[in-house]
């Protein structure tokens, strides 16, 4: 009888633990991120990784998707709660330009800027400057792509527009194939640096990185606030041995504007204390910085993350 008594005892003990525990405020975040095989999925895996180890009761459901303009649409759909997204794009779709004409978004807000994307416009040998892009072979990237608005951007700062050039639409490994083959001239890669496709290229081909001087990027980055001065390091590439100067936008998480405040300053902080951490599990995480995340975003951050960056003095 005493046995019996005892199991009982032990049995509801498990029972209300089982319940407490599912009480105690356990979290699960789906996380939008990019393509399998791209640096979105693997560096917010590294992220996922880290942040559920150091967050009491989070975790993180990590899901290939489309990337920026999809992950847009998931967040504000509550799809996603976290995604990760050029912050280029997160600008269109706030202000509903753009690749996003016409139809402003709403329900999302910005939590960290983490690396820079950069704006690189790769050269055959003869051409050394933005300026003699005219009347030039161009790929500019895929039809409607973040890269397309970007090269329309730069060249515009430049006094040019698509006119002035002979547009051709090529992926970033087709544009290094088709300068390979003079095929085309030069060509807008938005990537981080350095990009595989141009280190491949640049092993066979002598080519020129363009800069993007101070005057331009600055004209550039109070017209188009994303925008960051960026200095692509000198032997990037083979042959480029000297730091060229052009812009970047930056892969940002953006979070859905119904999580918890204190949820999102626990992830924003611990994201950026543990950075030698997610450092080693993926090399973009040696560029998270705090003060370069709030000079990459120009849209209404979350309450939770602007606590953070307001305790630390960033903001």
């Amino acid at each position: 009888m005493k046995k019996r008594i005892f199991l009982t005892a032990i049995t509801i003990m498990l029972l209300c633990a089982l319940i407490l525990t599912g009480c105690g405020g356990s979290t699960s975040l789906k996380m939008a991120t990019g393509g399998a095989t791209g640096t979105y999925y693997a560096f917010s895996g590294t992220v996922s990784q880290v942040l559920a180890s150091k967050l009491k009761n989070v975790s993180f459901d990590v899901q290939a998707t489309g990337a920026s303009k999809a992950n847009i649409y998931l967040v504000a759909d509550g799809e996603a709660d976290i995604a990760i997204v050029q912050n280029d794009v997160m600008y269109y779709a706030y202000k509903g330009i753009d690749l996003f004409d016409g139809e402003a978004i709403s329900g999302f807000s910005a939590m960290a800027g983490c690396y820079a994307e950069v704006c690189q416009i790769i050269s055959n040998s003869s051409i050394t400057s933005i300026e003699e892009l005219k009347g030039k072979r161009i790929s500019v990237g895929d039809v409607g792509s973040g890269c397309e608005f970007n090269a329309h951007q730069i060249l515009e700062a430049y006094g040019m527009t698509f006119d002035d050039i002979e547009v051709h639409n090529l992926s970033f490994n087709d544009s290094a194939t088709a300068l390979k083959d003079d095929k085309i001239d030069a060509f807008f890669c938005v990537a981080g640096a350095p990009t595989t496709a141009v280190v491949e290229l640049a092993t066979t081909n002598t080519v020129n990185l363009l800069e993007v001087d101070d005057e331009h990027a600055v004209a550039l980055i109070e017209k188009h606030p994303f925008y960051t001065q960026y200095a692509v390091p000198g032997n990037s590439y083979k042959g480029i041995t000297s730091d060229v100067k052009t812009v970047a936008v930056v892969a940002t998480y953006i979070v859905s504007d119904k999580l918890d405040e204190d949820l999102v300053y626990q992830m924003t902080k611990a994201l950026f204390e543990n950075s030698s951490e997610i450092a080693i599990g993926h090399p973009k995480g040696s560029e998270l910085n705090p003060q370069y995340s709030i000079s990459s975003i120009s849209i209404p951050i979350h309450p939770g993350a602007e606590k953070y960056y307001k305790e630390i003095g960033a903001l």
